[in-house]
């Protein structure tokens, strides 16, 4: 307000030297006084002007000033009327929790005072029937004779020395039985289970190769200084190999689904022509997708031959998985299926339930499909999918049981357990070397994962190096050699390996736009 008023009073105080000055200069020029009189009443009057002007203006600002002091004060009164408010429902609040903790404290001594009387009783109630089953024992020993320790050692003798006659007569019984018909018996079973199931030999290797149409190929899949085969082998995580072999690419991967994924993406670039980075990623993804389909035909194929229909969508997708997976060599889709056949068989000579063992043995290894990508054991794993599709609890069980997780309680989990023994163990279906690298080279991949930062890894070159992918915004340059550094020394102080192993880690930021 009264910044208002000195800036009003200035400028009157202006326009009134401004006239003065405008008249004297006039005057000064002016040679008749009668031109320097009207000038003077001229002047005069402006200044009443001025003046008059000065002071509405002044006035006008004394309203806006009292009108913008009373907005205030009603905001003001406003705003402590909505604090007092506020406090008052504050207030109220905190009552009505006082009055809910009491209430609160008030119920638990009740039931802290019930829950002693019920201890009361109850020791009550025990220390009459004790008294009760003393006063009978005793009553019973006054009748009999004879001690309570006496009674049951006469009793036990009489009964075991009858018992003893008919055990053996019986036990003599079933071993003459035994030995003429059950090694026979147990030896035609196994025998004509094995020879009805007709089951090719599986050498599973870590590398396939692509047929190319000609030599120039080749410098294509490389690219302008390694460029595209790099961007290949770091979009798929398999290593590709470009040797002096004619017409021919190797990849390199110890994951089936990976190596397969590329090799049909390799093909898909091929045959497009156009390799470059951005092109690789929409091959990889396209055969991701391709794979995907490939694992649900699989896995429906796998059903329609085990004879086990109506399977779930979810199980049939997760069971096709396994067509990509193997253990010791051995291809374990092809296994669920020789599974489900033995222990089929095996049921029906042996009076079983053929249906729960053959379900049973097609879906006893499903888990070994999600123990890549989830923490527990395949049985673990398994057991929880087929449990959140309501599959039958008989076999659940067999599925739970088949590597004694849990006691064997019924004669199909038995079945089940042999079935994928003879499967695993026939000539030819397994050996030690490719899974013992899988593990070796797995193990290598998940020690990188375990640092912060890592976006993911490959393990590449037979497992002699590994290819840490690293988040540009969590890890910077110098970070990365540090990593490098750490991941390195864990994996000295944790692995057995032959020769030594390469740690790469690479840090790529990407900046990506639309023109439209």
């Amino acid at each position: 307000m009264g910044e208002t008023l000195f800036i009003i009073e200035a400028i009157i105080g202006a326009l009134v030297a401004l006239v003065v000055g405008v008249v004297a200069y006039r005057a000064g020029h002016k040679k008749s006084k009668l031109e320097g009189a009207v000038l003077r009443a001229e002047a005069e009057k402006a200044l009443e002007e001025a003046q008059a002007r000065a002071r509405q203006v002044l006035l006008e600002a004394k309203d806006g000033a009292i009108q913008v002091r009373n907005e205030l004060e009603r905001e003001v009164r406003e705003r402590r009327a909505e604090l007092q408010r506020e406090e008052d429902k504050l207030k109220r609040r905190r009552d009505e929790v006082e009055q809910m903790r009491e209430r609160l404290e008030k119920r638990e001594r009740a039931l802290n005072q019930r829950q002693s009387q019920l201890d009361k009783r109850e020791a009550e109630i025990e220390r009459l029937q004790k008294e009760k089953l003393a006063a009978l024992e005793a009553r019973l020993q006054e009748i009999a004779g004879m001690s309570r320790e006496q009674a049951r050692a006469e009793l036990l003798n009489a009964v075991r020395e009858t018992a003893r006659a008919d055990m053996a007569r019986v036990i003599r019984e079933i071993e003459n039985e035994a030995r003429e018909t059950a090694e026979l018996r147990a030896r035609k079973i196994v025998i004509e289970t094995m020879q009805r199931i007709a089951t090719d030999t599986v050498a599973e290797r870590a590398i396939a190769t692509v047929e190319l149409p000609s030599e120039e190929a080749k410098g294509r899949i490389i690219g302008r200084n390694g460029r595209n085969v790099q961007a290949f082998e770091q979009a798929a995580g398999v290593d590709i190999i470009v040797d002096d072999t004619p017409e021919t690419v190797t990849i390199s991967c110890f994951d089936p689904v990976r190596r397969e994924i590329a090799r049909r993406a390799l093909e898909a670039l091929i045959r497009d022509g156009r390799i470059h980075p951005s092109r690789i990623e929409k091959a990889l993804e396209d055969a991701r997708r391709e794979v995907e389909r490939i694992m649900l035909e699989e896995g429906e194929r796998a059903t329609i031959e085990a004879g086990v229909p109506g399977l779930p969508h979810e199980i049939v997708k997760t069971l096709g998985r396994l067509r990509f997976r193997t253990s010791y060599g051995q291809n374990q889709l092809y296994h669920a299926v020789e599974t489900a056949r033995l222990a089929s068989l095996l049921a029906s000579e042996m009076k079983a339930d053929a249906k729960v063992c053959r379900m049973a043995g097609l879906l006893h290894d499903i888990g070994k499909a999600l123990d890549r990508e989830n923490e527990g054991t395949h049985v673990q794993l398994g057991v929880e999918l087929l449990r959140r599709h309501n599959i039958n609890p008989k076999v659940i069980h067999c599925v739970e049981s088949h590597h004694h997780d849990v006691p064997q309680e019924t004669v199909e989990a038995v079945i089940v357990e042999i079935a994928d023994a003879i499967s695993g163990s026939r000539p030819g279906a397994r050996r030690e070397t490719l899974e013992m690298y899988v593990k070796r080279v797995r193990q290598l991949e998940e020690i990188a994962r375990s640092f912060k930062g890592v976006a993911e890894c490959f393990a590449v070159q037979a497992g002699r190096e590994l290819r840490v992918i690293v988040k540009p915004d969590a890890v910077d340059d110098y970070a990365c050699i540090q990593l490098s550094r750490d991941i390195a020394r864990r994996i000295e102080e944790t692995m057995e390996y032959p020769g030594q192993i390469k740690v790469t880690v690479v840090r790529e930021t990407r900046a990506i736009e639309y023109a439209k």
